[in-house]
C-alpha cells in the first residue's frame, strides 16, 4: 500500500490561514490503514481547524468528507455538490488525491495534508516499511523474493557493496542489509548458485526516470 504522515497542524494552518471555508477530503484506501487519511483523521484535523480559528476569534467553517477513494473519477465526483460551498480543501490522502481533485476542480484551491513517504507494508503494529519502488519491472523472483531495487540503499543487482557490518547496511545500523537477507535465504533454498549469475544493468526506461507513466488496458477502455 501507499504509506504516507500527516504533515505537521503548524504547516497545515499556515496553508489555509487566509480561508473561510475549508472542506477537509479523506480517502478511505491506503491511508485509513496506516491511520492518516480515513474518516476519523478528517474528524480530528477538522476540529482542529475549528478550534485555532476560534483562537484567532474568526468565523471557520469546516466540512467533512471522506471518500472512498481519491484516485478514481467515480467517487471524486460525489464532491460536485458541495466542493462549491468552500473556497479551499485540503486533501488527506496520497500525493494523488490532491492532484485528482486539482485536475476535477480547477476553480479550487487544493491544498496536500499529507506527506506521501514510499510503497510498503506494515512490519508490525504502527510500523510500516518500503518494499517497492514502483520501477515498473519487477524481478524478486531472481533475489529471494526480496527486492533489492527497494531495499538496498544502492539499488545493487550484483551482490553486497561491502559496507554492511554485522548484517546491517553502512547508512545505519538499524537499517537491515538487504543483500545479507538475500544471500542467508538462497542458502537456505540451496540456491546461492543463482547469485553468480550477472545481472547486466537495469533498465530504468519502465521506471520514475522515463518520465510520469501511464497503463492502459485495452479491453477497459470505453
Amino acid at each position: 500500500m501507499i504509506v504516507a504522515e500527516s504533515k505537521p497542524t503548524k504547516e497545515l494552518l499556515e496553508m489555509v490561514k487566509d480561508f473561510k471555508r475549508i472542506l477537509v477530503v479523506g480517502c478511505k484506501g491506503c491511508v485509513t490503514v496506516c491511520n492518516v487519511g480515513g474518516a476519523k483523521e478528517v474528524a480530528i484535523l477538522a476540529s482542529t481547524l475549528r478550534i485555532s480559528g476560534k483562537k484567532e476569534g474568526l468565523d471557520v467553517m469546516v466540512g467533512e468528507h471522506t471518500l472512498e477513494r481519491q484516485c478514481d473519477p467515480e467517487y471524486i465526483n460525489e464532491l460536485e455538490d458541495v466542493i462549491g460551498d468552500y473556497d479551499a480543501v485540503i486533501s488527506i490522502a496520497c500525493g494523488v488525491g490532491p492532484q485528482f481533485l486539482s485536475e476535477k476542480y480547477p476553480d479550487t484551491k487544493i491544498f496536500p495534508g499529507v506527506n506521501t513517504k514510499f510503497m510498503g507494508g506494515a512490519v508490525e503494529h504502527g510500523v510500516w516499511a518500503e518494499r517497492c519502488a514502483g520501477c515498473g519491472t519487477c524481478a524478486i523472483h531472481l533475489f529471494g523474493g526480496l527486492c533489492p531495487i527497494a531495499r538496498c540503499s544502492k539499488s545493487l543487482l550484483n551482490g553486497p557493496c561491502g559496507g554492511s557490518s554485522d548484517g546491517k547496511c553502512e547508512i545505519s545500523n538499524e537499517v537491515d542489509c538487504v543483500w545479507d537477507l538475500i544471500v542467508t535465504k538462497m542458502m537456505e533454498q540451496d540456491r546461492l548458485d543463482e547469485l553468480t549469475v550477472f545481472r547486466p544493468p537495469k533498465s530504468w526506461t519502465t521506471a520514475r526516470d522515463g518520465g510520469p507513466r501511464k497503463m492502459i488496458r485495452e479491453e477497459l477502455v470505453k
